[in-house]
């Protein structure tokens, strides 16, 4: 599977954005997050006013009508009260629809003017990936989306168009984004100081009751100052817990216990990361629960950054105009059932189906490290336990049947672990970006607004 293995880990990311939108097409199954960011991101097929309709907004050369608004606002409440969620008023929800629906508009419109082209092939792994993914078949996915109230042509359009768009975001939005050394190398400290780390901390507590003034606040300060005075001043720091911490610990001079750092308060580990055994905290802490004073009992840290490789192996059929993806999905189905019934072997399938260059060798990819594959491909094999066989997975190559063989922990090599971290990084900076091109194609976009008809 030459390409599918040589797939840059840049498509991790993008791919799982436009995956989490066109799902929310079946409001019933959609990805988890924000309901309203959800509900808006679902896009329109070139609406047009229809009787009794009227435009809001042109934009480009779109439009917004009023039926459309209407159908996102109701969508919005219908998810709302299936999850318990609150919306807000009506004519603020009403205004954020329409901001997105115009902002929606200003970059499918951009994204269709660029030229791309997507291919029914595509669309329709695109729409497989969904029956699959929600465990129905293309007839129940249909069924779904008629009670639903959702056109399948418009289904299709919409996914056609998110895919379109995440293409131009993917060139346009990344290009922008810049990562430098010296934030790489911060980031892979922040990493070191919090992974595999254990510590071992005592505190000092001094409190602060719920609704306290500033002179009550003020109060409980000088206390904790003359603590961390007495300790500075050479007493034992388990001697000053014992008489004055005001926490449950102590009795044992204020010690916590061996807990590895992401079971702590990051405040706590962000004071400690640079001191060593037997240090304290130069200066008071302050949180929520009061003023504190930290010392570093032990500190244990952890083994070279390592990652996992997964032995895996695959069946790809791939879709054409005789042999459709809900079909070649049955089709693995059913080598599923022969392989896990023991009357045909993995290794004898994929030689003889599989339609890919690994089927002379079994099927057989070698070991894969995180990045390498596909999302589809990788999210469904992390869930797999070595042996077990999955159900049918829908990527842009195919339907696959996957087999993990084996895991390993390898070591992490250095200039890996820096490309992860740029990778990391800039996923961080996407959303920012996202907004900042977002925001310039709007600024050059046609927008008129259209007041409702008297």
């Amino acid at each position: 599977m030459t390409d599918l293995s040589r797939t840059a880990r840049r498509f991790r990311f993008p791919a799982r954005r436009w995956l989490c939108r066109w799902a929310v097409a079946l409001p019933a199954l959609c990805c988890s997050g924000a309901l309203l960011a959800q509900a808006v991101s679902v896009t329109a097929a070139r609406p047009v006013a229809r009787n009794g309709d009227y435009i809001v907004a042109v934009v480009n050369q779109e439009l917004v009508t009023a039926a459309e608004i209407d159908q996102r606002v109701n969508r919005i409440r219908q998810l709302a009260a299936r999850s318990g969620q609150a919306t807000p008023p009506e004519p603020e929800l009403r205004e954020q629809v329409l901001e997105a629906l115009i902002d929606e508009r200003v970059v499918i419109t951009y994204a269709r003017d660029g030229g791309a082209r997507i291919d029914e092939a595509e669309v329709d792994r695109a729409v497989a990936n969904v029956a699959v993914q929600n465990q129905l078949t293309m007839e129940q996915l249909r069924a779904r989306l008629r009670d639903d109230g959702i056109d399948y042509g418009r289904f299709r359009a919409n996914l056609r168009d998110q895919i379109l768009v995440e293409r131009v975001r993917e060139r346009e939005v990344y290009q922008r984004i810049r990562v430098t050394d010296g934030e790489i190398d911060r980031f892979l400290e922040r990493q070191r100081a919090a992974a595999g780390v254990e510590l071992n901390l005592a505190q000092i507590l001094v409190s602060i009751p719920d609704g306290a003034d500033e002179a009550a606040v003020a109060a409980r300060r000088a206390r904790a100052e003359a603590l961390l005075a007495r300790v500075r001043g050479g007493e034992s720091f388990e001697r000053v817990a014992r008489e004055a911490s005001e926490d449950g610990n102590r009795e044992r001079g204020g010690e916590i216990g061996l807990r590895p750092a992401e079971r702590l308060p990051d405040l706590f580990v962000q004071a400690v990361a640079n001191l060593k055994a037997g240090d304290v905290t130069p200066q008071l802490l302050r949180s929520g629960a009061g003023f504190h004073i930290l010392r570093v009992v032990e500190r244990r840290d952890g083994a070279a950054p390592q990652f996992t490789q997964t032995l895996v192996r695959h069946i790809l059929l791939r879709p054409s105009e005789r042999v459709s993806a809900d079909l070649a999905s049955r089709r693995l189905a059913d080598y599923r059932r022969q392989i896990e019934a023991g009357t045909r072997t993995f290794e004898e399938v994929a030689r003889q189906v599989s339609e890919d260059g690994s089927a002379a060798a079994g099927g057989d990819l070698g070991w894969m490290s995180p990045g390498q594959l596909v999302p589809e491909f990788e999210e469904a094999m992390n869930r797999l336990a070595p042996g077990a066989l999955s159900a049918p997975v829908v990527s842009r190559f195919g339907v696959h049947l996957i087999q993990v063989v084996q895991r390993r922990q390898v070591d992490v090599d250095p200039r890996a672990l820096r490309e992860q971290a740029r990778a990391a990084l800039r996923e961080q900076k996407f959303d920012e970006a996202y907004a900042d091109w977002a925001r310039e194609l709007r600024l050059r976009a046609y927008i008129e607004m259209r007041e409702p008809p008297l």
